[in-house]
Formats: C-alpha cells, sequence, structure tokens
C-alpha cells in the first residue's frame, strides 16, 4: 500500500501549488464580461510600459543588478502574453462572431474588429521583443480603437441630483 501512496502524492503534489488561473472556458458557458477583458488588457499594458521603465533605468546605472533586469524582462512578456491570451482565446476565438459578408455594415465591423485584434497581437509580440516605448503607445490606442469598434461609442450618462448615474 505505501509503494502505491508514494507515486500517488508524488505526482499530485504540484497540483497544490497551482495559483489562481484567469482563462475562460471554451464550453461557452454563456458568461462573459466584455468590459472586463478590455480593462485587464489596458492594466497589462500598463505594467508593460512599468517593465519597460524599470530596464530602462536599470540598464543606465553603473553597476547592473542583472537580476532585477531580468526580473523586468520575464514580467514584461508575461504581460504580453496575457494580452494575447485575452485577445485570441477570448476575443477570436470566443466573442468576435464571422459574418456574412452580404451584410454590408455588419462586415465592415468584423474586419474592422479583426484587424485591431490582429494589430493588438502584433504590437505585444514587439513589446515582448524590444523596450520601444512606441508599442505601448500603439497598444494603448488600439484598445481605445478596438473599445469604440466593439461596443460602439460610449454614451451619455444620465446624472441625477442623488449622484446616481447610468
Amino acid at each position: 500500500m505505501k509503494r502505491f501512496l508514494v507515486p500517488v502524492a508524488l505526482l499530485a503534489a504540484p497540483l497544490l501549488f497551482v495559483g489562481p488561473l484567469y482563462s475562460h472556458c471554451e464550453i461557452p458557458c454563456g458568461i462573459y464580461d466584455d468590459p472586463l477583458r478590455v480593462k485587464l488588457i489596458d492594466e497589462h499594458v500598463g505594467t508593460i510600459a512599468k517593465s519597460m521603465q524599470q530596464i530602462a533605468e536599470l540598464s543606465k546605472a553603473g553597476e547592473k543588478n542583472y537580476n532585477q533586469i531580468v526580473r523586468w524582462v520575464g514580467n514584461k512578456e508575461k504581460h504580453a502574453e496575457e494580452i494575447q491570451h485575452i485577445v485570441t482565446q477570448y476575443f477570436l476565438t470566443q466573442r468576435v462572431k464571422p459574418v456574412d459578408p452580404a451584410d454590408a455594415a455588419n462586415y465592415k465591423k468584423y474586419v474592422a474588429q479583426l484587424t485591431l485584434l490582429h494589430r493588438m497581437l502584433v504590437h505585444a509580440m514587439k513589446a515582448k521583443q524590444t523596450t520601444d516605448v512606441a508599442h505601448v503607445k500603439a497598444l494603448r490606442g488600439l484598445s481605445a480603437e478596438f473599445k469604440a469598434a466593439y461596443f460602439g461609442p460610449p454614451s451619455k450618462k444620465v446624472s441625477h441630483a442623488d449622484g446616481h448615474s447610468h
């Protein structure tokens, strides 16, 4: 019995150290939070910008702290990959649906969304490869453009005397 428990325990041990996973199912479950995903993309872009800044500052130092530089590079790449994951696994595979080309208006919107998402993927890749902040600027702009193309123009909120708005 002991010989059986040891291998099972060794196989199960890594499961104890798994942190929270933020992927979205592909069942589809029908539970989507599109604004949250766009907000997460924006947050990842901010983290990439901070990482690039830290890499540049640490690289200019007389005595370089290579450990910290490597950690910031890894952080930058991780967050660029998170953008790629959200774009591909959430929006491209689950949310942006193919449209019949005969439906000209909706097809134009579909192509615009695909184009923006593809450009985001390319700039996320470039952000992994370099510390060129132009890719951060591009990602911020593309995220804002995608928001408008996906959700439509922002609506005007009606504010009430009690501070409640909608």
